[in-house]
């Protein structure tokens, strides 16, 4: 058995956008992001993924303390959550990282920068970060 760290976002609607006004996006990503509360099923598609201990080994080349932090959240609860309040610190955080490590890690580190990117540009989307065995 294998453990991986894979990075889900919340990207499909329930809806067909063409039916929905710009003016009601956001209140079908938060319908989508509670949705589980409502006994609705979550749409979260895999983003990418790593085996746990490369992203161990990520997580030591992330040299902002607050980003690291964050990330590392995975290791003690399994799972973390990143939403529109965590986009600024970790897109800082990462940017701040060497260019001088690992090819896999700045991918990863790209990765998630676009992934923070679409948070930024629809503020309800948000990530979940989980922690599986395979």
């Amino acid at each position: 058995m294998s453990e991986t760290v894979t990075f889900f976002a919340l990207r499909r609607k329930f809806i067909d956008e063409q039916d929905c006004p710009d003016a009601a996006q956001q209140l079908v990503y938060y319908g989508l992001a509670i949705g589980h509360h409502l006994g609705v099923i979550d749409c979260f598609e895999p983003a990418f993924s790593c085996a746990y201990s490369d992203y161990l080994n990520w997580l030591e080349v992330i040299t902002d303390p607050e980003t690291k932090a964050k990330l590392s959240g995975i290791t003690r609860y399994g799972e973390i959550i990143i939403d529109v309040s965590h986009v600024v610190m970790l897109a800082r955080g990462l940017a701040a990282m060497s260019a001088d490590v690992a090819q896999r890690y700045l991918a990863w580190r790209d990765e998630l920068m676009q992934l923070l990117e679409l948070i930024q540009q629809e503020k309800a989307v948000h990530l979940v970060v989980r922690r599986l065995n395979d």
